[in-house]
């Protein structure tokens, strides 16, 4: 993971590895994201929730909007994730093959990798941001009043004629509505990680652990679990600032654009804390660990095999 590559083919590779994974978890995204916005403000047992967990969720999307719906939002989801991953895992790399998250003895250290991976993870979220609003807005409608949860918005076309509109009514603060709220979760989340992705390859495979657990040696299986390690991590940290992104991208707006129930990432955890308690934060807790597990353990797998297969395939095309 060390050898550096043209910036091209690190940000071609990153956003790829994030494509890969989407494919897979984003039916489990459409259910975290409306799990997330059901009982908006309201107090919990004062409404009725659609949704009481995630094989409920699956089965009444699947049955009341049709299975597609269970990958709504697909092409707005696999732009964020080229993008955004493609620009965070890019220049992660870069900073990992630069020698800025090695400590100043050119060892390994621990806080300069979370502190990349945030870094790295603010700027992909910054320039996807838009995609990730698209994202929110299709995969929350419902086609049926009785399992619609939060704001519907009625996008007549598809995803350009969408972002076309925004930009119309509201101009590039409309596109980039909500992207304070999603710079912390990407920067929490990416930082978790990236950082513990890289903690647990740099440990796990001399460690005691691995002997006791009896647990194989080989690349493969080593980058599995340490990605499994890091899903877990990120999960736990990062769902309060997801329940909060997904509350600003999906609120209503007025005629100049603006959102009508939160004006930044603070009013939004005030107005939540408020009104729905504490454990609000963690609405659709259990859809973010299937959606977040697997998509971590398939997006780095991906990440590091394509990588590793890209420099192989270099070093034989350049002994020719």
């Amino acid at each position: 993971m060390g050898k550096g590559l043209a910036p091209g083919i690190e940000i071609l590779i990153g956003g790829l590895s994030g494509c890969g994974a989407c494919l897979i978890s984003n039916p489990l995204d459409v259910v975290k994201t409306r799990m997330q916005l059901q009982g908006e403000l309201l107090a919990r047992g004062t409404y009725i929730k659609p949704y009481r967990n995630v094989i409920h969720a699956v089965w009444t999307i699947g049955s009341v909007d049709g299975l597609l719906s269970l990958q709504k939002g697909l092409a707005s989801a696999l732009c964020y994730q080229f993008i955004m991953n493609g620009v965070r895992l890019g220049l992660f790399q870069y900073f990992t093959n630069s020698g800025i998250t090695s400590s100043d003895g050119g060892g390994f250290s621990s806080f300069r990798s979370v502190l990349g991976g945030s870094f790295a993870g603010i700027c992909g979220a910054t320039v996807a941001s838009p995609f990730y609003m698209m994202k929110t807005h299709f995969q929350s409608r419902s086609v049926v009043e009785s399992i619609a949860v939060g704001h519907q918005h009625q996008h007549s076309g598809g995803l350009l004629s969408s972002l076309t509109h925004i930009y119309k009514t509201g101009g590039l603060r409309g596109l980039w509505r909500g992207v304070t709220a999603a710079q912390t979760r990407v920067a929490v989340g990416s930082g978790a990680q990236l950082g513990s992705f890289r903690i647990f390859n740099y440990y796990l495979p001399s460690s005691d652990i691995r002997q006791r657990l009896h647990l194989p040696d080989t690349p493969i299986t080593l980058r599995i679990i340490n990605a499994g390690c890091a899903g877990f991590v990120v999960v736990a940290i990062m769902t309060p600032f997801d329940v909060c992104s997904t509350r600003m991208y999906n609120q209503p707006v007025n005629t100049a654009g603006k959102g009508m129930y939160y004006s930044n990432l603070i009013t939004c955890m005030t107005k939540i804390l408020t009104a729905e308690g504490p454990l609000a934060f963690y609405k659709g807790i259990s859809a973010s660990f299937f959606r977040l597990w697997p998509h971590t353990v398939l997006h780095l797998t991906l990440w590091s095999t394509l990588r590793d297969q890209y420099v192989s395939y270099s070093e034989k095309d350049s002994s020719v």
